[in-house]
């Protein structure tokens, strides 16, 4: 009788964890917009938290000065809290095996307008042979913060550089098996 209601508590909390981990339709549980839903015929391969910084330069074109995406600055981690790698301007996001792959936008959705809107990124190209080698699309999902700032770019101020915090999840996909 214990043994069946370990294996009960054992199969409850696998069928909690598990739609959330392998539904790509999903952010962590929570449903994921639909214009950001990966194409059929992918997978999800891995997912990694991101913590680091937007940056943004105050542009003074010839329109009014605005605060432009210049760079993400970002460490990765692993799920279980160890370091994944790093993202950087591309966007890219490389492993610490060295493998790159650097994604363009395919479509974006504001779940949160506080935050960085979440994105779906086709991967356009790729470095190196390791776990970033077989991506095919990206998902940034629960984001925070990022925003760049509501103040603080005007024309003397041209030039200025903000570097604004934000976290979010990483998925990376790949072709089914």
């Amino acid at each position: 009788m214990r043994a069946d209601l370990s294996l009960l508590a054992a199969c409850a909390a696998l069928s909690f964890i598990t739609p959330a981990a392998a539904d790509p339709g999903s952010a962590y549980g929570e449903p994921v917009p639909p214009a950001l839903a990966v194409p059929a015929g992918n997978e999800l391969a891995f997912e990694v938290q991101a913590d680091g910084v937007q940056i943004y330069a105050c542009t003074a074109g010839t329109s009014a000065p605005a605060w432009a995406l210049q760079a993400p600055e970002a460490k990765l981690s692993a799920t279980d809290g160890r370091s994944a790698g790093t993202h950087y301007a591309g966007p890219t996001w490389e492993a610490n095996d060295g493998s790159k792959v650097v994604g363009a936008k395919v479509e974006g959705a504001t779940p949160d307008p506080s935050s960085i809107p979440w994105l779906l990124l086709r991967a356009a190209s790729h470095a190196g042979s390791g776990r970033m080698s077989e991506v095919t699309f990206v998902q940034r999902v629960k984001t925070s913060g990022g925003n760049p700032p509501a103040t603080g770019c005007d024309a003397a101020h041209a030039g200025a550089v903000a570097r604004v915090p934000y976290q979010a999840a990483y998925r990376f996909f790949r072709k089914q098996a």
